[in-house]
């Protein structure tokens, strides 16, 4: 029983980019690993910006700054 655990910012991914992500990395295990989809478990994270860090600046600070 596969789990995946994808990260990301909360910054807009649409429903649909959720739902591909979730089919993409089940296809991925059955492909690669001939795991069975119907036991691949995929949860996708949204981490505030305020709460996510790069080189010690929040992801919040470096997109005002324009990184």
């Amino acid at each position: 029983m596969p789990y995946v655990n994808i990260r990301i910012t909360r910054e807009g991914a649409t429903t649909e980019q959720k739902a591909a992500l979730i089919k993409g990395a089940t296809q991925l295990l059955v492909d690669v690993l001939g795991k069975n989809p119907a036991t691949t478990i995929v949860v996708i994270d949204e981490v505030d910006t305020d709460n996510w860090g790069i080189g010690g600046e929040s992801i919040s600070v470096l997109r005002a700054a324009g990184n």
